[in-house]
């Protein structure tokens, strides 16, 4: 049977996955621009398979929706961070305090601001969240925004510029990993089906180490952006897969508890329902596998 997965541009890995031809063999791909739409989509039946962050997929089951961990990324403890303006008025995270910030709302970016926000003694009621756009950069420059949640490519451009310093990365504050999701129901009915996929993103990732400049072009062509720059972003991610593991579910609990306290999740979540043990078997066998 075809499984089919969804592919939104926020997404490396799947993005990477759905311009690789010889890796699509009995896969679907449905491209999709909204990325908080992935857990709704995914119990619809309109995809089977998809990908997301920690903020998405725990919103996903605090609304009730049936959706499994079929696996996750390592660790992208590079690829984002929180910056200010080099010089400014704000020198540590608890001068944040009552300012706005830009970052993606919902995203990742939601689970790390707020935990960087909790471990200074603040929440994120202390802050303004104000949706990221294109000219983040130059709000935080110009001083309209007081923090920017950056990733991907614009983080790249935006230390290069000189402008800006970071106030925190991801490391040592969340894993920032990706996370793979497909229906509770699908994943038990069709297990072999979703390690299909798993096993064509493990592919997908060795293609993309080997091929940074090309991967970075397929990315430019879906963003935009430099060449150059998503190159050097790229780089900054491992590009390897985990199973579902109970470190894991513990990292998830607790991220669960960081955007219940920020008041971003409206009920608390039972992560272990999210592991389909007969899947997970399949899954990390496939992975142990290549890792041998």
């Amino acid at each position: 049977m075809a499984i089919r997965i969804g592919v939104h541009v926020r997404n490396p890995a799947l993005l990477v996955l759905s311009h690789l031809d010889h890796l699509l063999d009995g896969i679907e791909v449905y491209r999709y621009a909204d990325a908080g739409r992935t857990g709704e989509l995914i119990a619809e039946g309109v995809i089977d398979f998809g990908g997301t962050g920690s903020t998405r997929s725990l919103v996903a089951q605090a609304a009730g929706l049936p959706i499994a961990h079929a696996a996750v990324s390592a660790p992208r403890p590079g690829y984002g961070a929180l910056l200010v303006a080099r010089n400014g008025p704000v020198m540590t995270v608890t001068d944040l305090r009552d300012r706005p910030v830009s970052l993606r709302v919902g995203s990742w970016q939601t689970h790390f601001l707020a935990k960087v926000l909790a471990d200074a003694g603040l929440s994120y009621q202390d802050i303004e969240p104000r949706p990221a756009a294109s000219e983040a950069r130059f709000w935080l420059r110009d001083g309209v925004v007081s923090g920017w949640v950056a990733e991907g490519a614009e983080l790249v451009e935006a230390e290069r510029s000189g402008h800006f310093a970071r106030l925190s990365g991801t490391a040592g504050v969340i894993a920032d990993r990706s996370l793979f999701l497909t229906r509770t129901s699908f994943a038990e009915s069709n297990p072999e089906a979703v390690a299909t996929v798993v096993r064509a993103l493990r592919e997908a990732g060795r293609w993309a180490r080997k091929h940074p400049i090309a991967a970075a072009r397929l990315t430019v062509e879906a963003v935009g952006g430099s060449v150059d720059s998503w190159a050097t972003a790229l780089k900054r991610l491992p590009w390897t897969l985990e199973p579902v593991t109970g470190a894991f579910v513990a990292e998830h609990r607790q991220a669960a508890g960081v955007l219940y306290d920020a008041g971003f999740l409206a009920a608390r979540v039972d992560v272990e329902r999210t592991v389909v043990p007969s899947l997970n078997r399949i899954v990390a066998a496939e992975l142990e596998e290549v890792a041998a």
